[in-house]
């Protein structure tokens, strides 16, 4: 199993750049190759924008890391083309269970209606999915050759101006420089981009440590979350379990805040930590262990001129509730479509300041949902574990209570409400499918809807009619009508009709809702698509 962690996937290999005369000039460059890195990638060159990726790994992550995929990031793989070899590969579950002590005081379904291509969430190592967004990126490469993506490139230096971005980048044969329009850091937690350009984070370092284990075992424990607070097998601390594909499970146990982190990984002692979990009589191996402890910080700003931070370059999250490689997805997401415009001079340069906006709106979310779950995790006080433990006791008999217990807020896709390229909104739909929010999935006579949205804009109709094709401005806007005629699930009509008749709404490439009308009015669609461009 330890073998593709030891295969180069991009291995290094010169380029045409490094014997120029003169540093090249690319649009965009992206640094890092992990998830983040190569979703912005394949989502620019999908759009036709060439990209060059530099990183000085070749490898995918050793150990698991993120595990968790919740619904809207698999929505946004699907997009890019590597969704459906992940849900293959992945552990499905919607269900989880919370535990005091050794029993089980109330259960939840993150997915409680149907009606949905993607699951809640799926399980599945980062090294399946850096794999997978790889053999898509080459896909696209061999293809088009819009994506260049170099291993063992090192950027060593940045220097950005008003007119593009100057880098220089280490290589085993050299120093070369290389120019970039923009550039993209998706450069991890540590973001040696972050630290050249003297930036920093802001926010919480919580005071705990917590062990991750990925342990190989063959156990019958069913496919779900399961979250004990004061278990018998880690007294006064808590502890999570997940199950992986390959018979991977992870296992999470907190351990305190004066610990010695190098000891605390030794087998020796993991070992008798597990086997009080699991049994004496079940037999594991250990595959990847690791400590880590509760960040909550963003930097103050995600756009800096031509530079653009995008993932754990730009914010960190508790690893409990999966906001982390989620919420990354959901950055270049909101990016990619957005640079594209400005590239092809069809939006101006202050549209990527909605960028800033919309991800900053997203990433406090996360941090205060997080931070949350930390304290209701990890009480700092004797009044806070009295509360905590009161609200696990009757949440096993009393409904009323269980929205107050924190196992960790799982991942949600943020609405952008207040956004300024929010349009207008219509009396009597949704609340779930207003401008800001990402459009809701719904199954149709052939497919499902989520499948038809994305990567430019678009016109749904519902019960109404809009044209086919339209161009405002130089984009263009492809028209999608939809009946409820035939709906006999009736989550089209729920999903954005409510109580209208008819609905046409506006929506943007990385399918959120820019504005909706109960009929078509070309004026305001007008008006609406150029809010949604900083042109309004």
């Amino acid at each position: 199993m330890t073998k593709i962690f030891e295969t180069p996937l991009y291995p290094y290999a010169r380029s045409r750049d490094q014997d120029a005369d003169t540093p090249v000039r690319h649009p965009v460059v992206v640094l890092g190759a992990g998830p983040v890195g190569l979703a912005m990638a394949i989502d620019l060159a999908q759009s036709g924008v060439p990209v060059v990726v530099l990183d000085e790994n070749d490898k995918v992550s050793f150990g698991s890391r993120a595990i968790c995929f919740a619904k809207r990031p698999l929505e946004i793989l699907d997009r890019l083309g590597c969704g459906q070899p992940m849900v293959d590969k992945g552990v499905v579950w919607n269900l989880g269970k919370v535990f005091l002590g050794d029993r089980q005081v109330y259960e939840f379904n993150l997915l409680p209606e149907d009606g949905h291509k993607r699951p809640a969430f799926i399980n599945l190592q980062q090294y399946y999915l850096e794999q997978y967004l790889v053999e898509r990126a080459r896909e696209i490469a061999d293809e088009t050759g819009l994506i260049s993506l170099r291993g063992g490139n090192r950027v060593s230096a940045v220097g950005p101006d008003d007119a593009g971005v100057m880098l220089t980048v280490e290589t085993p044969e050299g120093i070369y420089r290389l120019e970039a329009d923009w550039l993209v850091a998706c450069d991890g937690a540590s973001s040696p981009t972050r630290t050249m350009l003297g930036l920093d984070f802001q926010g919480r370092v919580f005071e705990d440590n917590f062990l991750i284990a990925d342990v190989v075992m063959k156990a019958d424990f069913p496919t779900e979350r399961w979250f004990w607070f004061d278990p018998p097998f880690n007294k006064d601390q808590s502890a999570l379990l997940h199950r992986q594909p390959d018979d991977v499970w992870r296992i999470d146990l907190q351990l305190g805040w004066d610990i010695d982190r190098e000891a605390e990984k030794d087998p020796a002692r993991i070992r008798p930590k597990l086997e009080a979990m699991l049994g004496a009589d079940v037999d594991f191996d250990l595959e990847w262990v690791s400590i880590y402890t509760f960040q909550c910080r963003r930097m103050e700003k995600f756009r800096h001129g031509r530079v653009l931070f995008a993932g754990d370059a730009a914010h960190q999250v508790s690893p409990f509730g999966a906001r982390g490689a989620n919420s990354g997805f959901q950055d270049t997401d909101n990016l990619a479509w957005k640079l594209k415009l400005v590239i092809d001079g069809l939006a101006p340069d202050g549209l990527l300041d909605s960028y800033d906006e919309e991800r900053i709106f997203a990433a406090d979310e996360n941090i205060l949902n997080s931070s949350r779950s930390t304290d209701f995790i990890t009480p700092k006080s004797h009044a806070s574990r009295v509360f905590r433990d009161a609200v696990l006791e009757l949440s096993e008999h009393h409904a009323f209570a269980r929205p107050l217990v924190n196992s960790g807020r799982l991942s949600l896709p943020a609405i952008y409400d207040g956004s300024p390229l929010n349009g207008p909104d219509a009396a009597g739909m949704p609340a779930r499918s207003r401008p800001g929010a990402p459009a809701s999935d719904a199954p149709l006579a052939e497919g499902w809807l989520i499948d038809r949205l994305g990567g430019g804009f678009q016109l749904l109709a519902i019960d109404a009619q809009v044209p086919e094709r339209l161009e405002i401005d130089g984009i263009a806007l492809d028209g999608i009508s939809v009946s409820t005629a035939h709906d006999a699930s009736d989550a089209l009509r729920q999903r954005y009709l409510g109580t209208a008749a008819s609905a046409v709404y506006l929506i943007r490439p990385d399918q959120h809702v820019a504005a909706r009308w109960t009929t078509y009015d070309a004026d305001a669609v007008a008006g609406a698509l150029r809010r949604a461009t900083a042109r309004g």
